[in-house]
């Protein structure tokens, strides 16, 4: 029987799409079923961004026929790899995303576990360093914005508190636009012993706050700095903030009472860089 996976070399008359097996396939290699240890992506962003810097972590492909001439050297690579993929209608697409935003290509790729805080902080160059602490963030269209935006702006890196569950999800990559791939996940320890090793890296942490914090635009911000991120609605824990170095707040109009935990990261991270760029 011939497999329905396409491992031979891309050519200018596309293959045509063909049906997923039953979903729960298992054993010839091409049902959807995956590993505990892989991720679904989805998004053409998200997937080249991936290619780009881990290729190997890349075990399955799915696309549309549309698709074939962007994806040209992605699927050569398949080819030269022996990495299957596979041409799929628009209805397979949208089982295998649980979307319609999946832009007309799934990849089946390893999953980037998180880094230790110690092997992180290792592996940082000396100089200016910003990071972004994530406390109680659990909405995967936050999280993929908060990545875009850490991208865009150059964070070193996003910690994750020991007990956090947030991990990178097919909808987060895909709101990240890439951005997924350029900033690594770093899983903090206890919290004494996470600012305890992040003080004595020379990091100060400053609390983000709707209200009540110094004006983030009027005050100095250190080279080295980690910005707390609280929860969607909630903010962060208060406990917490009165323990950062800095308490930090937007000024706004007050016409609407806050923005949402994405954007006001977008906000805190060019504060931080513009500031970094004056010197």
């Amino acid at each position: 029987m011939n497999s329905p996976w396409n491992n031979r070399r891309p050519s200018a008359r596309p293959p045509r799409a063909t049906p997923l097996p039953p979903s729960g396939a298992r054993g010839d290699g091409s049902g959807p079923v995956r590993g505990n240890d892989e991720l679904r992506l989805y998004g053409v962003n998200a997937v080249l961004a991936m290619h780009a810097r881990r290729p190997q972590a890349l075990r399955k492909l799915y696309l549309a026929e549309a698709l074939i001439p962007r994806l040209q050297p992605l699927l050569k690579w398949c080819v030269g790899n022996r990495v299957g993929y596979r041409v799929v209608g628009e209805g397979d697409l949208n089982k295998l995303a649980a979307t319609t935003h999946h832009e007309g290509v799934v990849a089946d790729v390893l999953r980037a576990e998180p880094q230790p805080l110690a092997a992180w902080l290792a592996a940082l160059d000396d100089g200016p360093v910003l990071a972004l602490w994530l406390d109680g963030v659990g909405n995967p269209h936050n999280f993929g914005a908060i990545l875009r935006s850490a991208a865009h702006f150059g964070a070193a890196g996003i910690l994750l508190p020991a007990e956090s569950t947030l991990s990178l999800s097919g909808a987060a990559a895909r709101v990240a636009e890439g951005g997924a791939e350029a900033v690594p996940l770093v899983r903090l320890p206890a919290l004494p012993q996470a600012l305890s090793q992040l003080r004595d890296a020379g990091f100060a942490l400053a609390a983000t706050l709707v209200e009540g914090g110094q004006d983030l635009f009027a005050t100095p911000l250190p080279p080295r700095m980690v910005y707390v991120m609280g929860a969607e609605g909630e903010g962060m824990d208060r406990g917490f903030a009165q323990s950062c170095d800095l308490r930090l707040s937007i000024p706004g109009t007050g016409a609407v009472e806050s923005l949402n935990v994405a954007a006001a990261t977008a906000v805190f991270l060019a504060g931080w860089r513009s500031r970094q760029a004056r010197g």
